[in-house]
Order: structure tokens, then C-alpha cells, then sequence
């Protein structure tokens, strides 16, 4: 190999540091900082540390050319050594070995020959050498500090070798002069790197604080907000595996996936807002406490009138017989209309609208009221689930107000696409969702991934006061009619289904009471799998 001149160094170096300023991947990173640092010296081989919190320095990569040495990095193979304190037992600084040394002063070591180097301990060295038979002989030794004066690592380089007599040399004052100049770069790309996986963190952090608060908020929904980001990936990396058809074009790299995560995430933000009361309303009379025992109460008076009446001689046995089996019968049916379902029959609403003007009791003034308020046969008459109309009108603002957080806050352009992803998952492909009637054409496929998550989440899930958990077949079904009647994406479904996700799904986060045989042939509208990028999913 040929010696390079000072010029062709700098400029060298000068590549390198360009390089180092685009590289975003801390394991890539360290590995071009140090292989830069070999070949500007010509080492045989180098290792680089870092400053953790509790004053050790971490192995972060180990090379060595002539033994075919290579830890850490992207090398693969994890590095068994320990990290090396900065102090010794007593709290008192680790001057003894040379890494320590020049992280704890700050000053670069350079040494000519270790072995007849003094005030340092280089048993562990000779050890090595002894095993390997390799000859460590000199030795550059140089802290790597941040731009507020911190050493935040160690760049260590060992056996200069000469490029004409391939013989071990000490490392020049050129080489030192060199290596410090890579390393404040360095340490400007590491400080960089470092502070935006903190800021990543941080970020992420306070994403599942806020959707783990909004989960907390509800015991009915807890955990929607956690899983909702399960199944929106793994749908996602179904579809990027896709080869055939509409969706095979789609693809997603390592931007889009965290984009696309972190959406889901925040799908739910707005019911930050929504009312507890509304939320939780696990029966039709529920508000602070379930209205339900109030009704009852007034049975029990009407029922007390009734036995009065007959114990008074003002209606007869019989009358009084039939008169509380019927009101025995009428009371048993309001519990039942309480709890809400799927579907309430319009004959059974008029029966509660007729009880309302039928009854009537007494308070202790006197004063006659009908058993029942219009707001009370306002919500037992609801015919699906436990809301009226108005509170499921505020449940469904909660994705207007997630659209206003999300297009509120300042997104870098890696993240411009959250609001959209995440606003979109109450849209219908015929445009008959909301908030915005959007249609097919007019999400992204992120979106619509997003939707078909956020409905197979919602019917599998065993937590909501309005209705049973669905099984894996009864899910999909439901879901098959939703596919024809335009309301989710045909495609993703198809890839939902065949691919397998949604059992992958279930077999981590459903009840074992769930799982159940799927028959793909009862799925509504499903076709054949296509044959690239889908394995069956039963």
C-alpha cells in the first residue's frame, strides 16, 4: 500500500467528516468514525468507547485487521467485555490504564511501545498477546469531547503500520494531529446522533404517556390506544409483501413505518376531551350512577299502591294478582332493555313508550309523574349499543378534535403525513364515514390500513360495557359484509385475511375462547388468495 501524502489525508479526512454528518445509524456511525481513523493512520487495528451515566466506558467496537477481529458495529458479534470503570473501588480516578487516563485529563496519549511504556498497567494487554500471539506495540489514545467540553467517548488506535515495510511504527505527530481532527468531528456527529435518538425518545415517550392516558381514562376501552398500533403494523407488512394486484406497488421504508406507527398511536388523541360519563356509559340510564334503580324504586311504589288498594278493598285480589305479574313483567323488561345491544326492535321501543304513559306513581308530596321521563324513553329506546344520538355525536367529534391536535402540531417533514393517516380511520371507501365523507381514492393506503384496524380491534375486544366480545369467525364476517358494502378496502381485507395478520393478531392479544375456526369459504365477498406475497391465514 502507498503512503498517502498530507493532502491526500486532509482531503481524507474531509470525506470522512462528510460522511459522518449524513449517517443517521448509531452502529454504522461508530464503525466509520473508527475504520476512517485506520486507514488515515494506517492501524492495524482500533477500538472505540463511549462515557455511559454511571462513569464506565462501554466497548462500542473492536477491530483488528491482521487477527480478523471484528466486534460491534454493524459486525454483528456482541462484545463480551465488560465496560471499565472511571473510578477505582475508593471513588478515586482510574489513572492506571491509558482509555481512562486520557477520559478522565482530556489529553491525547501517544505511545511508542507499550511494553516499555510506564504509569500505566498494560498486564491486560500482555495477556492478550499472549494468547493470540499478536504484538501490541504502539498505542494513540484520544478523547472525544462535545460541544460542551464533555468527553463522551474514547477513539483508541493500536499498531501503526509502515505502508512500504509493513513493520509496526510509532504513530507521527502528523497522525495524532489527524486523528484528533477526526474525533471532534466525531464527537459532533455522535453528540448530533445522540441528541436526536433522545429527542426520538423523548417524542415516542410522550406519544404512549398520552395514548396510556387515554386508555387509563376508560376502563371499557384500555388498551384500544395500545393495540390499534399492533395490528395497523402488522397489516402494513402484509400489504408491502404483496406482489400481485392493486396493492403491489405499495412499499414502505423505515421513515414511513415509524410515520405510520406513531399515527396509529395518536389515532385516538381527541378523547383526551371526550367525557368520561359518555365513554363509560355501560347502560342505556347510565350517567353518574345507572338511573335503572331509580325506575325500580318507582315500581316498587306502584307496587305498594297496588297492595294498598287491595288490602283498602278498592280493586280485588285478582285484580291486584294480575297488576303486579304485570308489573313484575314490564319491570323485568326495562332491566333487559338497559343494557343495550345490537339491535333493539322497533316493537319493543313502543312497548317502552307505551309503559311510560301507562304508569304513573306518586312522590311524597303527592304530586303524579309518569314512570318515565322523556329523556329516560329517549335512551331505553336506543336501538343499537347504550348512546343517544347527541352522545354519539360527542364519541364521534373525538376524531375531529384528534384532526385539529395533529394538523396543529409543527410535524417534521418525516411526519407531515400523521394527521391524515390518523383522521381517516372512521372513513368509508363509498364516502359515507366521517368527519370528512372521504372516499377510496382520496386516503392513502396507510389510512385505510388504519380503518380496518381500528373496526377488527374494536369487535375482538372484550372490554366494551355495550356488547361481547366477537370471535375470530364472527369478526370476519361482520367484516366481509363491510367489504361489500364499500365501507373498507377490498384489497386490504383480502390481504388481511389471507395473509394470516389477523390470527397472528389473536393468538397474542384475544382470549383462547376467541380463537375459533375460521371458514374462509363463510367469509362474505372474500376471493381466492392471490398467489405472490400471501400464505393462508386458517
Amino acid at each position: 500500500m502507498a503512503t498517502m501524502t498530507l493532502l491526500e489525508r486532509i482531503e481524507k479526512l474531509n470525506a470522512i467528516g462528510v460522511s459522518l454528518s449524513a449517517e443517521k445509524d448509531p452502529a454504522r456511525l461508530v464503525e466509520m468514525i473508527l475504520l476512517g481513523a485506520k486507514e488515515l493512520t494506517n492501524a492495524d487495528g482500533g477500538t472505540i468507547y463511549t462515557v455511559t451515566e454511571d462513569r464506565r466506558l462501554k466497548f462500542e467496537i473492536i477491530r483488528t485487521s491482521s487477527l480478523g477481529f471484528a466486534m460491534g458495529g454493524t459486525s454483528g458479534v456482541e462484545i463480551p467485555f465488560p465496560p471499565i470503570p472511571l473510578d477505582d473501588d475508593q471513588g478515586r480516578p482510574n489513572m492506571k490504564m491509558v482509555v481512562t487516563c486520557a477520559a478522565l485529563t482530556g489529553e491525547v496519549i501517544n505511545i511508542p511501545d507499550a511494553y516499555s511504556a510506564e504509569g500505566f498497567d498494560f498486564s491486560g494487554t500482555r495477556r492478550f498477546d499472549e494468547k493470540t500471539g499478536y504484538r501490541s506495540r504502539s498505542f494513540l489514545t484520544v478523547p472525544m469531547r462535545n460541544h460542551e467540553e464533555t468527553i463522551i467517548g474514547v477513539l483508541q488506535l493500536l499498531n501503526a503500520v509502515d505502508a512500504e515495510t509493513g513493520e509496526v511504527v510509532p504513530f507521527s505527530d502528523e497522525d495524532q494531529r489527524l486523528v484528533a481532527s477526526l474525533a471532534s468531528q466525531a464527537s459532533v456527529a455522535m453528540t448530533n446522533n445522540r441528541l436526536i435518538e433522545d429527542q426520538k425518545r423523548l417524542f415516542d415517550s410522550f406519544i404512549h404517556l398520552i395514548a396510556s392516558a387515554i386508555d387509563d381514562k376508560s376502563p371499557y376501552t384500555g388498551g384500544h390506544c395500545r393495540r390499534v398500533p399492533v395490528l395497523t403494523m402488522m397489516l402494513a407488512e402484509a400489504a408491502t409483501r404483496q406482489q400481485e394486484g392493486e396493492l403491489a406497488p405499495f412499499s414502505l421504508n423505515d421513515e414511513q413505518r415509524y410515520e405510520l406507527e406513531i399515527a396509529a398511536w395518536l389515532h385516538d388523541c381527541g378523547k383526551i376531551i371526550t367525557p368520561e360519563h359518555v365513554v363509560d356509559k355501560a347502560t342505556k340510564l347510565e350517567k353518574i350512577f345507572d338511573r335503572i334503580h331509580l325506575v325500580e324504586a318507582r315500581f316498587e311504589i306502584l307496587r305498594r299502591d297496588l297492595e294498598l288498594a287491595s288490602a283498602t278493598g278498592t280493586i280485588s285480589a285478582r285484580e291486584c294478582a294480575e297488576g303486579l305479574a304485570r308489573l313484575e313483567d314490564d319491570r323485568d323488561f326495562l332491566r333487559r332493555s338497559n343494557t343495550g345491544g345490537e339491535f333493539m326492535p322497533p316493537p319493543e321501543q313502543e312497548r317502552v313508550r307505551a309503559m311510560a304513559k301507562s304508569y304513573h306513581w306518586r312522590d311524597a308530596s303527592g304530586e303524579s309523574h309518569p314512570l318515565l321521563s322523556a329523556e329516560e324513553v329517549e335512551n331505553l329506546t336506543i336501538s343499537r349499543g347504550t348512546l343517544t344520538d347527541a352522545e354519539r355525536q360527542i364519541i364521534n367529534n373525538h376524531i375531529v378534535t384528534t384532526i385539529k391536535m395533529l394538523e396543529s402540531l409543527p410535524f417534521p417533514k418525516h411526519l407531515q403525513q400523521v394527521p391524515e393517516f390518523a383522521g381517516g380511520h372512521h372513513e368509508k371507501m363509498d364516502g359515507s364515514g366521517y368527519p370528512r365523507g372521504l372516499t377510496r381514492d382520496q386516503m392513502s393506503v396507510q389510512a385505510r390500513i388504519m380503518a380496518i384496524a381500528d373496526i377488527f380491534e374494536a369487535l375482538t375486544a372484550c372490554d366494551r360495557p355495550y356488547k361481547k366480545a366477537k370471535t375470530l369467525s364472527e369478526s370476519l364476517k361482520i367484516m366481509g359484509f363491510m367489504k361489500k358494502d364499500g365501507h373498507i378496502d377490498p384489497d386490504l381485507f383480502e390481504i388481511f385475511v389471507h395473509s394470516g395478520a389477523y390470527l397472528e393478531y389473536a393468538r397474542r392479544h384475544l382470549k383462547p375462547e376467541q380463537i375459533d375456526e375460521v371458514d374462509l369459504s363463510a367469509i362474505p365477498g372474500l376471493s381466492p388468495p392471490l398467489t405472490k406475497g400471501m400464505s393462508p391465514g386458517s
